[in-house]
């Protein structure tokens, strides 16, 4: 399979719309009615993907150490289920009840809102700030499946601590590194 290459969102672009169905609680979340917070973390992930798999554990303590700083967060999934199901909205729900989700793990359908947001592969990590702009985009940190560097989160960490500072954005942010999104196949017509 070719590699893709994707021009990546650029930092300070808006925070894409987007309508998605939680499967867990059967309930749509939409980007316009979020409430106000210092920050939303939007987490591109799955549920077949060993550099997930890897780090999954560490995505709800996560969320929740952030949670009260203000920085909301979510996942989704966009892969297709047909080809992939274990990624179906019915195994999603499953998994989010397993690892303790304290927070959305949204089904884009469409694919159109990880698109939007130029997502490569799983996991990939987008945080926007209060206004909604990409201050970040990029990996957990630098531990893989196999490299033996432990699971810290500590890049998406410094991310968050500089938002929460005022800070500009970092200016060296490392690309995810996972599988590529198992994207449908889209009409031509």
């Amino acid at each position: 399979m070719p590699t893709v290459q994707r021009t990546p969102l650029a930092l300070g672009a808006p925070l894409p719309d987007f309508h998605l169905l939680d499967p867990r609680t059967g309930t749509w979340v939409d980007s316009a009615t979020l409430p106000a917070r210092a920050g939303l973390l939007v987490m591109v992930i799955c549920n077949h993907c060993p550099y997930v798999k890897h780090i999954r554990i560490h995505l709800a303590p996560f969320a929740a150490r952030y949670a009260p700083t203000g920085i909301q967060s979510l996942a989704v999934s966009a892969n297709d289920p047909v080809a992939y199901p274990e990624d179906a909205p019915e195994a999603m729900a499953e998994e989010a009840r397993r690892l303790g989700f304290g927070f959305p793990y949204l089904y884009d359908e469409t694919q159109d809102f990880v698109r939007a947001l130029h997502a490569a592969c799983t996991p990939e990590f987008f945080l926007f700030d209060a206004a909604r702009k990409l201050y970040y985009r990029g990996r957990f940190d630098g531990s893989t499946p196999g490299n033996q560097i432990p699971v810290t989160g500590a890049e998406l960490a410094a991310a968050c601590e500089g938002l929460l500072g005022g800070e500009a954005p970092l200016s060296e942010q490392h690309p995810a590194i996972g599988c590529s999104i198992k994207w449908r196949a889209r009409d031509s017509g």
